[in-house]
């Protein structure tokens, strides 16, 4: 873990503080279970079906952040995916589940839309959960963990 991450680590609790309307979830589609998931790839990312039989950690997520108001939900395929709907949705806050390498560097990419001006002046609170297991095909995470951050508000 590097020492930016770390430091970035840090700062989560501020998320309560952001309004579900001015956050988005950023989730990384290697947590969806490959042998079920019925969910197709567009240019925004996985799209889950409506009514999905399946009962996975990305579905509850996301459900649970629509249900909040959330600003936007993207289940990314990879960071590029990720920074573009940071860009474009200009949130207050950020939770983000993916991989440590990820997640640092998705952070340094906010870092440089931040010097880049594309942020609006904005400096989002990023709260990241990292996978328990990566691997890129059914990862893992501590969902108790994901819905508490996803939730969480003062």
């Amino acid at each position: 873990m590097t020492l930016k991450f770390l430091k970035k680590q840090k700062k989560q609790k501020k998320i309560s503080n952001i309004e579900f309307e001015e956050r988005i979830l950023l989730i990384s589609h290697c947590l969806r279970p490959s042998k079920f998931c019925k969910a197709k790839f567009s240019s925004n990312g996985l799209m889950c079906l409506d009514k999905c039989p399946n009962n996975c950690a990305i579905g509850k997520l996301r459900k649970a952040a629509e249900k909040l108001g959330y600003k936007g939900i993207c289940i990314a395929p990879g960071g590029r995916l990720a920074v573009k709907f940071i860009e474009e949705k200009q949130p207050k806050g950020i939770v983000a589940i993916a991989c440590r390498k990820e997640l640092e560097e998705g952070i340094e990419a906010i870092k440089h839309l931040k010097e880049k001006n594309k942020l609006n002046g904005r400096d989002p609170v990023v709260t990241t959960i990292p996978l328990l297991k990566d691997g890129c095909v059914d990862t893992e995470v501590n969902f108790e963990e994901a819905i508490k951050a996803v939730e969480s508000k003062n």
